[in-house]
């Protein structure tokens, strides 16, 4: 007989207190199938990734409804028996107000943590001023709060991928929200040592998150040593997939070569991996 699963306050207490102390890694799933291999792969937590998931389905990143990322965010959770952080992008909200009721209804959809941006969705690539900035971190604390306050909440500031690439106003950004109640800080983009230990220092006593796409050479265990608590892949591994579709499409197309199948695992053993977890989680 199998084990009951974890309740959603269950993968919220475990959430929380994988930001406590250590360093962990939380990958990026843009659909059911990678989340649960990646929790068959022993990963403690995951996170969505707005741009893998637009992607998958044929949009760019930033473009889908509030209603199709809601509903992704209750598929990857209903899946797996793991926490969950929500990619929130902007909160979908130019409003205060709409930010809150936004966050309202992502906590419903049984998330362990969400993330929001400084930055608005579309048009060309800018920070909200920093005001309106911090009111928009206030107003999603208290939304978490007046939810019972479980779900991890992190900041985003996003100036080293929107054009504003300045240490400083960052610095100035992570310690405004940390007072405002940020749970974890996390500052895409940045990418020298020099850069991530001082937004360790910044946040400090809260937990910063990441990105790491591997390029940086920065292994997790260098990460830690630098006091980072959480690791995030973004796009990336959904990259992979992609990256490796269009080229072998792309060979077959223009090659009527087929070498892109070389050593694929099988689909017997995809078979056999997802019946056996089905089960488990039956």
């Amino acid at each position: 007989m199998a084990a009951s699963r974890p309740s959603t306050a269950d993968k919220r207490r475990a959430f929380r207190k994988l930001h406590e102390s250590g360093c962990f890694v939380i990958p990026n799933p843009w659909n059911v199938g990678s989340a649960r291999y990646l929790q068959g792969l022993g990963f403690k937590a995951i996170a969505s990734t707005s741009s893998g998931h637009a992607h998958s389905l044929g949009y760019p990143d930033g473009a889908q409804s509030l209603d199709a990322v809601l509903a992704h965010y209750r598929e990857l959770a209903d899946a797996t028996d793991i926490p969950l952080n929500a990619d929130f992008e902007d909160g979908f909200g130019k409003t205060p107000d709409e930010v809150a009721a936004n966050v309202t209804q992502c906590i419903a959809t049984g998330v362990s943590g969400l993330s929001i941006e400084d930055s608005p969705q579309g048009g060309p690539p800018r920070l909200y001023d920093f005001d309106t900035a911090l009111a928009r971190v206030k107003t999603a604390r208290a939304a978490i709060d007046k939810a019972g306050g479980d779900v991890v909440f992190t900041a985003r500031s996003e100036g080293f991928i929107r054009g504003a690439p300045d240490i400083d106003e960052t610095i100035r950004r992570i310690k405004a929200f940390v007072a405002a109640g940020a749970d974890c800080i996390y500052t895409p983009g940045i990418k020298t040592r020099e850069h991530i230990e001082a937004t360790v220092k910044a946040a400090a006593p809260k937990a910063v998150n990441f990105l790491n796409s591997g390029a940086f050479g920065f292994t997790v265990s260098d990460l830690a040593g630098m006091g980072v608590r959480r690791i995030s892949v973004g796009g990336s591994l959904a990259r992979v997939a992609m990256h490796a579709f269009i080229k072998t499409a792309t060979e077959i197309a223009k090659d009527g070569k087929f070498d892109g199948f070389a050593d694929l695992i099988s689909n017997a053993e995809l078979n056999k991996f997802f019946d056996e977890d089905r089960k488990h989680l039956s």
